[in-house]
């Protein structure tokens, strides 16, 4: 018997009799992050990091929770679980699962980039590693986020001095935090959609540092907003509620952003290249780093991905799962990439 099989619930720990993002109906669910497509509803029974619990109540309501600090073990039926940081939003982490000797880690979606918020992504040595490849293609390659966001508050400052209003986007839960704290509030006034005010207020109470908001209310002074800055969700943009404001710009931050034609297909004016998960180089590092010989490949780019592992001596095998939806570049969504 494998310490974990993938079963048509999600990732299965037949020992424990727990499972790991599962996407139908189990009794008890350890959960990786907050994001819907991996901490769904219906459980019994929940587990997950203590900074991903408000995150996680705030979503799925009265619930049977139970967290851990990172680095924490705990054991269910001799099965020994501990969580470390995945470094893909505020509280992801990844699952280290260990009994008799075997050791496997369930990464959830990561990157190996230090945001400021989300934590350090920390390798954990393995013998099997299940990883997540969102971007596994060497095309995806992510700059410095510095210059990312040297190039966003740019735009925004050459904006406001036209007084055109910026809105840019980006995914309500973990993009929209990350854009926040790398925005320059000197430039001027940072609004947001509702859906991301209320997010940034848990994601405020578990002392992460991030610059002052305005929620942006049905009577607000459309005049007064002339060269501020909006931070919204993808969806929004073709929402009738873009129409309280006068002339804008429009800005998406995403992994997608880095292929043409992604801009027109958002119809965006600028596109800025920043993800939430690891790049083809982070993959690789984070991969190696394991020190895993076997490695099973999840959501993305696999077949390609997992040759690839295959031609640098990996035994790596694809998992398919109902994981990324909301990650895909053309999906209506309000979190992900």
């Amino acid at each position: 018997m494998a310490l974990v099989e993938f079963r048509k619930e999600g990732f299965y720990v037949p020992a424990a009799d727990v499972f790991i993002d599962p996407w139908r109906r189990v009794k008890t669910a350890i959960v990786t992050h907050g994001h819907s497509d991996h901490s769904r509803w219906g459980m019994s029974q929940y587990i997950c990091s203590t900074l991903s619990e408000p995150i996680i109540r705030h979503r799925l309501g009265k619930i049977n929770l139970t967290s851990y600090d990172y680095g924490k073990e705990w054991k269910i039926k001799g099965v020994k679980f501990t969580l470390f940081p995945a470094g893909h939003i505020v509280g992801s982490a990844q699952v280290r699962i260990e009994h008799k000797g075997e050791i496997w880690v369930i990464s959830g979606d990561y990157k190996v980039e230090d945001d400021g918020i989300s934590g350090t992504f920390e390798p954990v040595k393995c013998h099997t590693f299940v990883s997540e490849c969102t971007f596994g293609l060497p095309v995806y390659t992510w700059l410095e986020q510095e210059d990312v966001f040297r190039d966003i508050n740019q735009w925004w400052a050459a904006n406001r001095e036209n007084k055109v209003t910026s809105i840019l986007t980006g995914y309500s839960l973990g993009k929209a935090q990350r854009l926040l704290a790398g925005l320059n509030p000197e430039i001027g006034p940072i609004y947001t959609h509702g859906a991301i005010e209320t997010m940034t207020e848990i994601i405020r109470s578990l002392d992460v540092p991030l610059p002052p908001t305005k929620y942006i209310t049905d009577d607000i002074d459309k005049k007064a907003m002339e060269g501020s800055l909006v931070l919204a969700p993808p969806s929004a943009t073709g929402s009738s509620w873009m129409k309280r404001f006068g002339q804008v710009s429009i800005a998406a931050a995403s992994g997608w952003m880095q292929v043409r034609g992604t801009r027109r297909r958002r119809s965006v004016d600028r596109g800025f290249v920043l993800s939430d998960h690891a790049d083809w180089q982070g993959l690789n590092q984070a991969i190696k780093a394991t020190g895993a010989e076997r490695v099973y490949v999840t959501h993305g780019y696999t077949h390609v991905f997992s040759k690839w592992l295959s031609s640098q001596g990996y035994d790596a095998g694809i998992v398919e799962t109902e994981f990324g939806e909301e990650e895909h570049p053309d999906k209506k969504t309000t979190e992900g990439s």
